[in-house]
């Protein structure tokens, strides 16, 4: 049942997408309202493809944030990545430069608004970064950074990579960090999804201005609460 469930979502969603993709390129053209109406529309697609066709609940603790802050999110599956976009409405995420190379999708996440960043390129990459972050910002739109840099297994506990530090000492914002648990029922390079309930926990805001090891030390202890729970 699992696999049955599993072949009807990549059928409904990823053939859905295709087209979505070819309207996004064509709203991009008229601007960035339009793409965000596109984007917001196949995110909600996307979740009620999940919750329908996988069984697949969300479960929201604490308080969602409606002004501009950081978020700095757990990451274990495709799920947030989408999810998050519905939770808080538009907002931008930090990528790896390759997803913004992707023909088509690429140009349309840009259009959207995506930031993305060269690990290996250094403090000039850094300055890009923070430039694009800055414009978002101004524009009022939460930005979505994962700083363990990939996707981790439940249980994984990876150090946070140097890019959240300086997007959070550049910025100047308050950070949110956002504990999940999507790998229990959307595992890592497997197709066969589970049914259940996937929780988002936004912890407190931590403000700005503090130091680089207190600040890594609360979003990794706040990103890994559910770690470990039932």
């Amino acid at each position: 049942m699992l696999l049955v469930r599993s072949f009807l979502f990549a059928l409904f969603f990823y053939s859905v997408t295709l087209v979505a993709l070819f309207v996004a390129i064509i709203a991009a053209l008229a601007g960035r309202g339009p793409l965000t109406a596109v984007a917001l529309w196949w995110a909600r697609y996307f979740s009620w493809c999940a919750a329908v066709l996988l069984g697949i609940r969300v479960k929201v603790e604490g308080r969602v944030p409606v002004e501009p802050v950081l978020i700095a999110a757990k990451h274990q599956s495709m799920f947030e990545t989408i999810e998050l976009v519905v939770l808080l409405g538009s907002p931008v995420a930090v990528v790896k430069r390759e997803l913004a190379q992707i023909p088509l999708w690429g140009w349309v996440a840009r259009r959207y608004g995506v930031i993305p960043v060269d690990r290996a390129g250094g403090a000039p990459a850094l300055r890009r970064m923070l430039k694009e972050a800055h414009e978002v910002a101004t524009e009022g739109r939460a930005i979505v950074i994962f700083p363990e840099g990939t996707r981790v297994a439940p249980g994984g506990r990876p150090s946070l990579q140097p890019g959240f530090a300086g997007l959070y000492r550049g910025l100047g914002l308050p950070v949110v960090p956002v504990a999940l648990d999507s790998g229990r029922l959307w595992p890592r390079h497997r197709f066969a999804k589970r049914s259940g309930i996937i929780t988002f926990r936004f912890g407190k805001p931590i403000p700005p201005g503090l130091p680089r090891s207190e600040i890594e030390a609360r979003v990794y202890a706040a990103i890994n609460e559910l770690e470990g729970e039932d």
